[in-house]
């Protein structure tokens, strides 16, 4: 009762002092129900960036598939991919086949479509699928690709993870009697199967390859958090790989990285106490900084600019790790190899388009600039990774010429 009295006891509020309050009232719900959509959303694509992906979406539409007497030739709309000249798979059935595509015989923009010569298939029927995905990987095993092999186990961290290991068949090679291992690390949503590009310049130069697969690929056994680690956890298991090809004869090993598995082979190189061993990397459109990555995809896809930030905070801090499922935080100042130029000790070939819409080369080049020990090739039109796909016969002379003068010159502390 004496409550209600001093209720009625209170004056009221003026028009202007209830507009001030509704105001307030109203700025601090939307404040705080749009700092809840940015945490959201910020969580969100933090855990798209770690989280794996093992099968590609198969959304190209196969519009035709002709034969004439030369063999088949397949119509497909008019893209970004499909009309870049060079030889590329066409995955179907799920990833299961694949069809090699090569020669554009015919472009009718028009019409939006475009015809290109079928080199071959391996798989299912290409005349039967009704959609694809365009890729850089070939083939689906070594032998598909013309290459003897035998199937390895790497004891990693995690467990037991499948390897190929290709010997080479060329005792004419330039490093034939040097003993010679490649360790081969594909990148991120790829297999080992993307390594199968780099056997040819492997058997010319005559050096034994490894292709590994790493925690988490689908292949591998999965980390403690099933998520990526983005190379600051993934380069233990190519350390064991590296381990292997000592422990089966190397003398010295080269590193060959692709996208990602570029950042796993600079973290190897860097955190390993097997680093003298490592001679050089060779690295195909490499992650050189995460966070430039990350920026440029989150443009790209239109993430405002705070959710972008907040998602690579979210991804680096311990205290993001509820929200992104992972074990440990991303170190990625770690991952910026710009900022660590001179940290980075081991000789590098970048070989980068400069037309990769998934991972800008600016930072390929720039370390290249910082960095003696460090190559930069520039390639044109190629999409990501796709550089060998778009001129392989650049691509291997510039690996097979880089590598041999490698190996001619003297190592680090040796009298010349």
């Amino acid at each position: 009762m004496d409550l209600e009295l001093k209720r009625t006891e209170q004056p009221k509020p003026t028009p202007w002092v209830r507009s001030i309050l509704l105001g307030a009232g109203t700025g601090l719900a939307v404040g705080t129900a749009l700092a809840g959509i940015m945490s959201s959303a910020s969580a969100y694509f933090a855990r798209l960036v770690v989280t794996p992906v093992h099968e590609a979406a198969e959304n190209l539409e196969i519009l035709a598939v002709i034969e004439d007497s030369e063999g088949l030739q397949v119509i497909l709309p008019v893209s970004a991919d499909t009309v870049v000249e060079g030889t590329y798979g066409l995955h179907f059935d799920r990833g299961t086949s694949v069809a090699r595509i090569g020669e554009i015989t015919s472009l009718e923009p028009k019409h939006g479509t475009v015809t290109r010569r079928v080199l071959g298939v391996s798989g299912g029927d290409l005349r039967q699928a009704r959609s694809g995905s365009i890729g850089s990987v070939l083939h689906r095993n070594p032998a598909e690709a013309g290459f003897d092999y035998d199937d390895v186990s790497l004891h990693l961290p995690v467990g037991e993870a499948p390897a190929w290991y290709v010997p080479h068949s060329n005792p004419e090679g330039p490093l034939a009697e040097k003993r010679v291992w490649a360790v081969m690390v594909h990148g991120r949503t790829g297999t080992r199967v993307e390594a199968l590009k780099a056997l040819p310049v492997a058997q010319q130069l005559g050096i034994d390859s490894l292709l590994v697969s790493y925690r988490n690929d689908g292949e591998a056994p999965s980390g403690p958090d099933g998520l990526y680690g983005l190379g600051v956890t993934e380069w233990e298991d190519v350390e064991v790989a590296v381990q292997y090809a000592l422990d089966h004869g190397a003398e010295d090993v080269l590193l060959f990285g692709w996208s990602m598995g570029a950042a796993v082979a600079l973290q190897t190189a860097d955190r390993s106490p097997l680093t003298p061993r490592i001679r050089g990397m060779v690295l195909t459109g490499p992650v050189i900084d995460w966070v430039d990555v990350l920026s440029h995809q989150f443009r790209s896809r239109r993430v405002p600019e705070p959710v972008g930030r907040l998602s690579q905070w979210l991804l680096s801090n311990e205290a993001g790790r509820r929200a992104t499922g992972l074990a440990s935080p991303v170190d990625l100042k770690a991952l910026n190899w710009i900022a660590r130029a001179d940290q980075l000790h081991t000789r590098s070939l970048i070989l980068h388009s400069i037309d990769d819409e998934v991972v800008p080369y600016q930072p390929s080049r720039e370390l290249a600039e910082r960095n003696s020990l460090v190559t930069f090739v520039p390639f044109h039109r190629a999409g990501h990774i796709k550089e060998r796909n778009y001129d392989p016969e650049r691509w291997d002379s510039r690996v097979a010429q880089w590598v041999t003068e490698l190996f001619a010159q003297p190592l680090p502390g040796t009298p010349d």
